[in-house]
């Protein structure tokens, strides 16, 4: 019997899925040979440059808020707050896998450590975030990739909840991943080689948590 037509579109769409993944992550191994090869290149100085051209102490302060979200204390304890709102409104699994999406700070340190790329330094950017960790990846963008972006895919997914409180919780996750990569870069803590790399590992680990945890959610309906 020859698969239904709503069957063969939802099958071309997870092996164009996965081959996007599988490109994402060809991608990330060759910018991670590219900056251990190479110091930062024009490539990197020019989009910074552009990135900063335009500088005020509006921009200032609000690049700095966005980045706000990223540092240790304040996104470990944003994790843990979020899946406690979860928990207390009787959504364990989700608040579970939100605490899963910690794993990012692992995993950004662990490749800083191995790449040890030196952060942008102020005879070629301005700087105002002076980061202590290495650069590559950015920690900051692979984690706001994974944290929000869970949140936006479980504010989809959870039609049980409030659609104003799915709005407000989705519109703000979606926007603080899409101004991310231009904070860092502004605030001069990275360079775009490294807040690249920081999307495409985000949405490389944000994949495989939501596959998780759809699965994990159809082996509890099918039980």
């Amino acid at each position: 019997m020859k698969p239904s037509f709503y069957n063969r579109i939802y099958t071309n769409r997870k092996r164009l899925l996965i081959y996007l993944i599988a490109l994402l992550g060809l991608g990330f191994i060759l910018l991670t040979v590219f900056v251990i090869l190479f110091p930062p290149t024009w490539i990197d100085i020019d989009v910074s440059t552009e990135v900063q051209e335009h500088q005020n102490n509006f921009l200032d302060q609000s690049m700095t808020f966005v980045s706000w979200f990223g540092y240790t204390k304040i996104s470990v304890s944003m994790v843990v707050l979020t899946a406690a709102l979860f928990y207390v409104f009787k959504y364990k699994r989700e608040a579970l896998y939100t605490l899963f999406t910690l794993i990012s700070g692992l995993i950004s340190s662990v490749i800083k450590i191995i790449v040890n790329r030196p952060r942008p330094t102020d005879d070629l950017v301005r700087i105002i975030d002076k980061a202590k960790q290495q650069s590559f990846p950015s920690g900051h963008v692979l984690f706001y990739t994974m944290f929000f972006g869970f949140i936006l895919f479980l504010m989809l997914q959870l039609k049980s909840v409030n659609r104003f409180v799915r709005i407000l919780a989705g519109g703000f996750s979606f926007l603080m991943i899409f101004l991310v990569p231009f904070s860092r870069m502004y605030l001069g803590a990275h360079w775009f080689t490294d807040v690249t790399a920081g999307i495409f590992l985000g949405i490389i680990c944000l994949y495989f948590l939501c596959l998780l945890y759809l699965k994990k959610k159809t082996q509890l309906a099918e039980s």
